[in-house]
Parts: structure tokens; C-alpha cells; sequence
């Protein structure tokens, strides 16, 4: 049996193997940093090595170009990729994102963070993520439709229900899901669950809209209850005012919190009073039907807009970062701690940078987003089996499943994360407790 390497050399091989792929050296350090220590000191319990580089390397990484034409006839080039990481436990699951700034170490990264948080959800779920450097922002309907339709035309050879399904993420909302599936159907002459994040006209689930945010809600309540302290009249900070975010605020209004701040790329509000039900429809509106800028909240409600900053120097009890990756670094991890911070949860994928992740493991309940924002895969794989079942759960139904699939979330983060002084590091429990699962399943298949 070949024993792990330290950490310093495994992550030399690595970016040597992936260079200049910074966000998938962060990504694979985060784990590596919890996983090899393990490794070594259980390596009795593994028959198999080589299991960390392994899941360090993608099955395949899938590279395509698009063409489409634009409202003036003009024929316009992206690039696309699909990274199927590992369907060790189930076929590959994870987003698609349309972004300028997406790039393959943005979905390796991703696709590999995929992997440990479908494991910690207990549904049978690989790890995939996929996009293209495509902006939607300032495109037509037409536009989107026809660019999504060239990109199924390539990427339905590599999916399926049973292979690879694709759903939303950052970019990939509603509208253009409903163009992916429909050339997906037209394509494959099939009606199958290849693809989640439907409308629910057409197979989509109730509740998957909310799930990220109210997820990353429940999982915080998990925490609190370690401590005997619950959301009721915390104040909290949101960054982000997507879906996610949004309803993020929400369930924090529902349970009794005082949420305070949103953002967009173009700076953050704050609201010393509080987000309510009317001032939280008005964002909704703003956001998800007229797309509008977040700056236009204090100008019917009042509060602040801090232009190009970003809302960690406001005092308050818990946060949120709801927005996308490295959106916290460690003077922000220092600031928020020095205002009274007492506990953080990632509402997106790997926001806080690694130097800000060890101030936080250090100082408050932390959870990694691969735990606290698993809310949103796991409804995801209920759409799945609603699909197969041909059958729709209602709301009640669902968020029922989502707080059950946290709370055992919880859980696993805290059997494989107790510390030596009786506390909990929810980025180790969440490291360890999502490799266990593949790792042995990866050990029962044999070398594949």
C-alpha cells in the first residue's frame, strides 16, 4: 500500500500537473490539509492508496467551442467545458455557470468541491461542474436561447440521467435551463430527468430555488445549537443578491434574525433596521424580474450604499457570503471577529480565501460552503427522484428532506471534526467526512 505523501509534496506534484490553476490549487489545499493527516493516521483502515490523487484528477474535462448569432446577424465565439470529476457514488452532478471570468481551474475548482459536497448530502451523487465564459447580462432573449441551444447541440453527447446532470448556478437561472432542457429533449427525443433546476410546468421541483439559502440557514442553526444559542435576534450579513442570498434573508427573517446587508457587483446596502417582508419583496423584484442594481433599495427605504466595498465592517452576531468565490480575505476574517462576529456560514462556494478560512477556524463556528450550501445539490437530487418516480412533493414535503439533509450534514461534519478541547472544525468534519464516502467507494470498485 502506497502511504500518502506530506502536504508540501503533494501539492508541489499537483501544480505542477495543473499550472497556473490558482482557484484548484486553493481548493485541493483545503482539503489536502485535513484529508492526508487522516490518511496517515487511519492508513490501516485503507487498502487502496493513491486515493487523494485520485480525486484530484478529473475522469475527463470536456472543451468545446460555441457559436451562435447575435440580434444583428453577427456570429459570435465562446468557449465551453463540462469537468465530470468523480461518479464514484452516482452519476456526475453540479452546475453550469456562464460567466466572463469562468475558466477550467474556475470548474475544476468547483467540480472538485462538487464531489465532497454531494457526499456529505447521503444522496447517490458524483461531482461535476460546467459553463462557459459567456455574459447573459445585457443579452436578449433570443440571443440566450440561441447560445444555449448551440451549447446542448455539443454537450447532450456527454450527459444524461443516468450519466451527468447538469443544473443552475451563477449565470444559469431560469430562463436559460428552460432553453438547455428543451434542446436536450429535442435533441435526445427523450423527457428524462437529465437536468435540474426546471420550471415546475415541466418536471422542476418546488423549494429548489430556495434551497441554497434556506440550507445555509438551517446549517447555521445546527451550529448555534452547539452552543445553546439560536438565530432569534441576531444580526447577520449577506452579501450577494441572487438566489442564494435572497432567500438566505428570507429564512433568516422567518427564524427571527435581523439581516442588514446585501451587495452586487457594484457595492452594498445597509439597512441598520433590518430586511422585512415588504422591503425583501421589493429586492425580488428588483433583482430577479427587473435585474436592477441593488443601489436602488435606499432610495425607497433609506439605509446606506457603500459603492465598490463590500459589507464585512458592520458590526454583527453571524454572516452569510452569499456572492462567489475569495470575496473575504483575512483583514475582513480580522474586522469581522474584532466587531463581535461569532459565527460564519458559506452561502457560495469557497468565498473566504484560505488565509481568511484559518482566522475563522481558529476564533468562531465556521462551516465551509461544501457543507453549508449543500442545500441547493440536495434539493437538486429530490427534483432527481421526483423525476423517476414521476411524482412532485410539496413544499412542505421538501423543505422537510432539505432540514433532514442538513442537520445529518451537520452531523458527519461534527463526527469527523471534534477537536482535542471538545469543539468542532466543521472544514476538517466536512473534509473527512465527504472523502470517507468516496474514498470507499472508490476502494470496493478496484482501480478504475
Amino acid at each position: 500500500m502506497k502511504t500518502p505523501c506530506n502536504l508540501e509534496a503533494f501539492m508541489k506534484g499537483l501544480k505542477s500537473r495543473n499550472p497556473i490553476q490558482t482557484e484548484f490549487h486553493d481548493a485541493v489545499q483545503e482539503v489536502a490539509s485535513d484529508v492526508i493527516p487522516y490518511l496517515e493516521e487511519n492508513a490501516r483502515d485503507w487498502q487502496e492508496g493513491c486515493l487523494l490523487e485520485r480525486l484530484t484528477e478529473p475522469d475527463r474535462v470536456i472543451s468545446f467551442r460555441v457559436s451562435w448569432k447575435d440580434d444583428k446577424g453577427n456570429v459570435r465565439v465562446n468557449r465551453a467545458w463540462r469537468v465530470q470529476f468523480c461518479n464514484a457514488i452516482g452519476p456526475y452532478k453540479g452546475g453550469m455557470r456562464f460567466h466572463p471570468t469562468v475558466s477550467e481551474s474556475v470548474l475544476k475548482f468547483l467540480g472538485f468541491e462538487q464531489i465532497f459536497k454531494n457526499s456529505l448530502t447521503g444522496l447517490p451523487m458524483g461531482g461535476a461542474k460546467g459553463g462557459s465564459n459567456f455574459n447573459p447580462k445585457g443579452k436578449s432573449d433570443d440571443e440566450v436561447m440561441r447560445f444555449c441551444q448551440s451549447l446542448m447541440t455539443e454537450l447532450h453527447r456527454y450527459i444524461g440521467p443516468d450519466t451527468d446532470i447538469p443544473a443552475g448556478d451563477i449565470g444559469v437561472g431560469a430562463r436559460e435551463i428552460g432553453y438547455l432542457f428543451g434542446q436536450y429533449r429535442r435533441l435526445s427525443n427523450t423527457f428524462t430527468g437529465a437536468i435540474t433546476g426546471k420550471g415546475l410546468s415541466f418536471g422542476g421541483s418546488v423549494g429548489r430555488t430556495e434551497a441554497t439559502g434556506y440550507g445555509a440557514v438551517y446549517f447555521m442553526r445546527e451550529m448555534l445549537a452547539t452552543k445553546g444559542e439560536t438565530l432569534e435576534g441576531k444580526t447577520a450579513l449577506v452579501s450577494g443578491s441572487g438566489n442564494v442570498a435572497i432567500y438566505c434573508v428570507e429564512k433568516l427573517i422567518a427564524l427571527g434574525a435581523k439581516p442588514v446587508t446585501l451587495s452586487d457587483s457594484g457595492g452594498f446596502i445597509h439597512d441598520p433596521e433590518g430586511f422585512n417582508a415588504e422591503k425583501l419583496a421589493f429586492i425580488k423584484d428588483l433583482k430577479e424580474v427587473r435585474r436592477g442594481r441593488i443601489s436602488e433599495y435606499t432610495e425607497k427605504f433609506g439605509g446606506e450604499y457603500h459603492e465598490g466595498k463590500r459589507p464585512w465592517a458592520i458590526k454583527a452576531d453571524i454572516a452569510f457570503p452569499c456572492a462567489t468565490q475569495n470575496e473575504v480575505d483575512e483583514e475582513d476574517a480580522k474586522t469581522l471577529i474584532k466587531n463581535g462576529l461569532t459565527a460564519l456560514a458559506e452561502g457560495a462556494n469557497m468565498p473566504c480565501r484560505l488565509d481568511a478560512q484559518h482566522v475563522f477556524r481558529k476564533n468562531i463556528l465556521y462551516a465551509p460552503g461544501k457543507a453549508s450550501n449543500a442545500g441547493g445539490v440536495a434539493v437538486s437530487g429530490l427534483e432527481q427522484s421526483q423525476n423517476s418516480l414521476r411524482i412532485s412533493w410539496s413544499l412542505k414535503e421538501v423543505d422537510e428532506r432539505l432540514q433532514n439533509v442538513m442537520k445529518s450534514i451537520h452531523e458527519t461534519c461534527s463526527q469527523y471534526g471534534k477537536t482535542e478541547n471538545g469543539t468542532i472544525d466543521y472544514v476538517k468534519g466536512a473534509n473527512v467526512g465527504g472523502f470517507v464516502k468516496v474514498a470507499g467507494a472508490l476502494t470496493q470498485c478496484g482501480i478504475v
